[in-house]
């Protein structure tokens, strides 16, 4: 499925260039530059029209007629002609040499003037290091760093803590709080107090290659995860994260948690810490000092600079802030319910067998589909109960519905009080009722073909033996013991075994 939705919000609502939503997406750069020229021509506006699907969208940007062939010139493999030509320097091997090679392979390809001015471009390019110009308002960088521990006061265990650091690009402005780990719920709740701390969103957030935030690291194309990305989406920011092994990219986070090491942890190293709100709440006692110091090129401090750069360019905060979220994957079972953390909630029983994304919050269960939603639910913490929809039915199934504990007793009650207790205690044995429904209503239907005074019987006998089930009282009907006085034999005196389907009795050798 095509991001199209994402590729025009990045562009129109927060203003990236073409080249940064495709680090942000993991697209090509021309094929970001097609999806908006491919708007454009179809005149779709931004903000889009309210209801306009996925697939909607695909379908009017990507008519068959609107995707002419395209036929480019062959790249010559710039690397190899680097290796090339420093392996065999001691046989005078050249660019031209190379190029007739290359043409051999490739008729149609770059002149040799083009040629050499392509490989130079690209070898003047190998040990270029730039100098990173950070627009205000664009970017902050986060990272992690070892923090304190904190000690125990009862056993004097020590647990160590982690430091996140956030920083503005063109400021430097900072903020630290220490975490118990860096698990996804840990990363994302420190995020949303930095920005509650800012007052305010960059257009861009330059995470490392931590798990929390990146679900696979990869030089070309990092997978954000779900829930950073979802976290994104709600401030309007887009996540562009560091290349492995280029601190370059995050050098600013790199020098903030230096800077966060020397004016904060180096400063408490000597202080007890019992709990981790004591820790924090120490950590915000410096960070005013540390905002506040004159940084020696700039003569201004870097909440000065936050002030009158960062923050009249940054976004506005939401109303609210973002709620945490997990995302998972379910599959559609045949009963039409998905399973989540051992609770099942029903979907539209037209996606059975289908694999739905699913949005966990603390209140809500969100399942969707091709990014549609197609259903929501109050979030439950009761083990193996189901959560179920009426729409989300199949019409034959519908009925069921009605079905309560109740009125099964009620209807057990017209054949006789031991039928009904009998039901009442089937049910009540069941750990929900839903459970004992098709055993009751199989007891009933023995009435049909054995009458109702005798199946009244059989229950009273089922009852007196503490046999609650279909089977055992199928069984009594079947070898008439609902004739038998179960009274009498209980005042005979006589030791008669219990009735079970596995005792047989003497009838059995006749």
């Amino acid at each position: 499925m095509r991001n199209i939705k994402e590729v025009l919000r990045l562009k129109y609502q927060i203003g990236l260039s073409n080249r940064q939503i495709a680090d942000s997406l993991h697209i090509a750069h021309s094929t970001i530059s097609d999806y908006l020229q491919k708007a454009k021509a179809a005149g779709i506006p931004w903000p889009l029209p309210e209801g306009l699907s996925d697939q909607a969208l695909e379908s009017r940007l990507f008519a068959r007629s609107q995707l002419p062939a395209r036929k480019d010139r062959a790249q010559p493999d710039y690397a190899y002609l680097y290796n090339e030509l420093r392996s065999f320097r001691n046989v005078n091997l050249t660019l031209d040499l190379l190029w007739r090679e290359y043409k051999e392979q490739h008729p149609e390809g770059y002149q040799y003037s083009q040629f050499c001015e392509n490989y130079r471009s690209w070898r003047g390019k190998l040990d270029y290091c730039m100098r990173q110009e950070h627009r205000a308002g664009e970017k902050v960088f986060v990272d992690y760093a070892k923090g304190l521990s904190i000690v125990n006061p009862l056993t004097g265990e020590l647990t160590m803590t982690h430091l996140f650091v956030a920083v503005w690009g063109a400021s430097n402005y900072t903020y630290a709080e220490a975490s118990l780990s860096q698990d996804l719920s840990c990363w994302i709740g420190s995020h949303v107090r930095a920005l509650d701390h800012f007052g305010c969103s960059p257009r861009l957030i330059v995470p490392d290659c931590l798990k929390s935030g990146v679900s696979q690291a990869c030089f070309y194309e990092p997978e954000i995860n779900p829930t950073y990305a979802d976290f994104a989406q709600h401030y309007g920011m887009a996540v562009l994260p560091a290349r492995p092994k280029h601190p370059r990219d995050k050098a600013k986070v790199e020098t903030g948690v230096l800077i966060a090491k020397r004016w904060i942890l180096a400063v408490l190293r000597h202080r007890t810490f019992t709990s981790l709100a004591e820790l924090n709440a120490a950590i915000r006692e410096l960070l005013p000092a540390l905002n506040g110091r004159l940084l020696r090129k700039m003569k201004k401090s870097r909440k000065e600079l936050f002030e009158t750069l960062d923050r009249p360019n940054a976004q506005a905060l939401p109303e609210r802030s973002y709620e945490y979220a997990e995302w998972k994957k379910a599959t559609v079972n045949i009963d039409y319910h998905i399973e989540i953390d051992r609770h099942y909630y029903s979907v539209p029983f037209q996606w059975i067998r289908e694999k739905l994304d699913v949005r966990l919050t603390a209140s809500i269960v969100e399942v969707f589909r091709k990014g549609e939603r197609v259903a929501a639910h109050p979030r439950s913490h009761v083990p193996h109960k189901h959560t179920t929809l009426k729409e989300h039915m199949p019409p034959d199934h519908r009925k069921y519905v009605e079905w309560t504990p109740s009125r099964i007793i009620h209807w057990a009650g017209q054949t006789g009080p031991a039928t009904a207790q009998l039901v009442e205690k089937i049910l009540a044995s069941r750990t929900f009722p839903e459970q004992g429904y098709r055993s009751c209503l199989g007891i009933l239907r023995l009435g049909k073909n054995y009458g109702r005074e005798r199946l009244e019987a059989a229950a009273l006998r089922a009852l007196q033996f503490n046999t609650h089930s279909f089977k055992s009282v199928r069984s009594i009907l079947d070898r008439g013991l609902d004739r038998q006085a179960g009274a009498s034999q209980a005042g005979s005196g006589k030791t008669s075994l219990p009735f079970h389907d596995n005792v047989r009795g003497r009838e059995y050798f006749h």
